[in-house]
């Protein structure tokens, strides 16, 4: 599998869109997708094997702080070190524009996420009760702090 990392752009949305409803239960539309897309306020990258979308992360960030809104990894393409590169890479940004911490929601049940972000340095900070729908679950609070 030979992939690389980049913004996410334009002709980018329909896949990205679908690979959300592979994914969440409750899936971003295309239109939310496009707010989303890199400006000052928005880091959104991409795995791409040639054009084919693998998965995605993105962030918004205000004044020095960071919140990312979704990371996922195609089914096929997971345990394959692609959501590790994206996180690396996300964070490689964040240092760059100075974010005093990187701060996310996990699924309580899914432990191989809050596992992979861990191994970035988030550290568990609190609970989000009755957080996500479908299936009704608690979610936990993960931080990264810049040191």
């Amino acid at each position: 599998m030979d992939w690389r990392i980049t913004d996410a752009e334009e002709w980018m949305l329909p896949q990205l869109e679908e690979l959300e409803k592979l994914c969440f239960s409750l899936p971003w539309t295309i239109e939310q997708l496009r707010s989303q897309l890199p400006d000052e306020h928005h880091i959104f990258l991409t795995a791409l094997e040639g054009e084919h979308l693998l998965g995605y992360v993105g962030m918004m960030y205000v004044l020095d702080e960071g919140y990312i809104s979704n990371v996922a990894v195609a089914p096929e393409a997971r345990r394959k070190g692609i959501g590790d590169a994206l996180i690396e890479e996300l964070m490689r940004r964040a240092e760059l524009l100075g974010l005093a911490f990187v701060t996310l929601e996990v699924r309580q049940s899914n432990a191989p996420a809050a596992s992979l972000y861990e191994k970035h340095g988030f550290t568990t900070v609190g609970k989000r009760k009755n957080y996500y729908d479908l299936p009704r679950e608690d979610a936990v609070l993960m931080t990264y702090y810049r040191e």
